[in-house]
């Protein structure tokens, strides 16, 4: 592929994952509000403590409700109208979305919905900021894979999760530049509005994007555009390999959809438990409450806005990008388990930490949880270095990889509405657990973090028994990979193939 071709490739792949990089911030941004959610919404009802929690947990996690739903609706929207066509959508729903849940009031004011009453408004706006997310995390790694070349295409995909995590760093340090110089009081009266709100600015730069962008040839073929599709293929891979993928893509869709079930149980399963996995390991409970963790170590508000920004967001950051430059090189399924291993021993590490008596020993300051642990923030980030170099970018690899072409819409949104809706469990389970008194009279506040660490062993055994190395092959060759009856997926050869 030439140097322009290859220009053009990344181009669209960097406009595409613009949806990854709002994902990643509109994901994120919660992180930093959590305190005045539940501050704002929550505590003028003066509910019991078990209430409480669960409905602040509900009102930090309901996105992920919306994620779900968008995942869901993400499917149908990229067969109908197309990948850039759903693209376009989620940025105007991102948009709308963040204006609102900074604002909840502005409409709903009118009808008696004001401070904690306005909690209905910003339900129903973090739900529709919830629906992009789903959208564009299905349709963003959906339209690179389908504009990448095979021999790329892992680390072009891998350019989501980069897009991901940039946009969580970027959101840690606007929230941490929003509240800074202020005093806790500013956070719980204005602050928040500010760093909801502030995700319209990369919103629209995600709208503007897909105004100019093309269709991807995958779904040209799919609406029978076959001369524009072969037009796309020979800016993106040449005029001499065009003419072949163009074949080959129509050879795949013989029968342009087919049922979800076509290539057997298997491919399904897969592709939802690596999912289901990827939210088990306890991510999104760390990124979500990270800021809430440091302050339990004795952090000030600013200054665990600070440290949330340079510790995970930095972290998460440099280590995507190991991902990147060696999931086409060393495969998916080694570095997939690697990291869950890594993961488990982190976490395994991190909840006896909250033991006081090793506490003590360790770092020499008496009472879990009280006092900066420096043990406890090494776990964390050896956990985000396990997870960002692993399934945080190869599972959203492997699911743009393995489903084949005539039910990659309908598999891809089943598989990604299976995540959030894991992750909106864990998300609101986490504070249930870390707040109960029977498991912190038990397991001091560690409970939580060992169930992450025996849900990353099993995710490193499932991949080692079922999950099958996609590197270096076309899409349509990833096919052949699922043959209805067999228990597992055939083993074939998995060197690079040319594009």
């Amino acid at each position: 592929m030439s140097e322009g071709k290859s220009g053009l490739v990344v181009a669209l792949t960097i406009a595409a994952t613009l949806g990854g990089l709002l994902f990643g911030y509109d994901t994120a941004v919660i992180s930093g509000v959590t305190s005045a959610i539940t501050h704002n919404f929550v505590d003028p009802r003066h509910l019991g403590r078990t209430d409480a929690d669960f409905l602040s947990g509900l009102a930090i996690s309901i996105a992920l409700i919306g994620c779900a739903i968008g995942a869901g609706l993400a499917g149908p929207i990229s067969t109908r109208i197309g990948r850039k066509s759903g693209l376009l959508i989620a940025g105007v729903l991102f948009f709308l979305s963040s204006l609102g849940a900074g604002y909840p009031e502005f409409i709903w004011g009118l009808f008696g919905g004001t401070g904690y009453h306005a909690l209905p408004a910003f339900l129903a706006y973090r739900t529709l900021a919830g629906m992009a997310i789903g959208m564009a995390s299905m349709l963003a790694p959906m339209y690179v894979a389908e504009v990448a070349p095979p021999e790329k295409r892992g680390m072009l995909v891998t350019f989501q999760q980069i897009a991901i995590v940039v946009g969580i760093m970027i959101v840690y340090f606007v929230n941490a530049g929003i509240q800074a110089g202020h005093t806790r009081a500013y956070l719980m009266t204005t602050a928040w509005r500010h760093m909801l709100a502030s995700a319209a600015i990369p919103a629209t730069l995600l709208i503007i994007a897909m105004l100019f962008v093309p269709e991807t040839p995958r779904y040209l073929v799919l609406k029978d555009r076959d001369g524009e599709a072969l037009a796309l293929l020979k800016r993106l891979v040449g005029d001499g390999a065009a003419q072949r993928t163009l074949q080959e893509i129509k050879a795949s869709l013989v029968q342009h959809t087919r049922p979800l079930l076509s290539f057997g149980w298997l491919v399904l399963i897969v592709g939802i438990m690596l999912s289901v996995f990827q939210q088990l390991v306890g991510i999104n409970a760390v990124l979500y409450y990270a800021p809430h963790m440091f302050e339990t170590m004795g952090a000030s508000t600013n200054k665990a806005l600070w440290e949330t920004a340079i510790f995970t967001g930095v972290t998460m950051t440099l280590f995507t990008l190991v991902a990147t430059f060696t999931v086409d090189r060393l495969g998916r399924k080694p570095l997939l388990i690697t990291g869950a291993l890594v993961m488990a021993g982190a976490m395994t590490f991190l909840g006896f930490l909250f033991d006081e008596h090793i506490v003590s020993v360790a770092v020499g300051q008496p009472g879990a949880g009280h006092g900066p642990s420096y043990l406890a923030l090494v776990a964390v980030v050896l956990y985000i270095m396990g997870f960002s170099f692993s399934w945080g970018p190869v599972v959203w690899v492997m699911l743009a990889e393995i489903f084949p072409n005539s039910i990659r819409g309908k598999g891809m949104a089943i598989a990604i509405a299976a995540q959030w809706i894991m992750d909106f469990i864990v998300s609101l389970t986490f504070p249930m657990m870390d707040g109960n008194a029977y498991l912190n009279a038990h397991f001091n506040h560690g409970f939580a973090y060992w169930v992450y660490s025996a849900c990353a062993l099993l995710a490193a055994v499932f991949v080692m028994r079922w999950v099958p190395e996609t590197k270096g092959r076309t899409l349509e060759s990833i096919q052949h990979l699922w043959r209805p009856g067999e228990t597992r997926p055939a083993e074939e050869d998995s060197e690079p193939v040319a594009p």
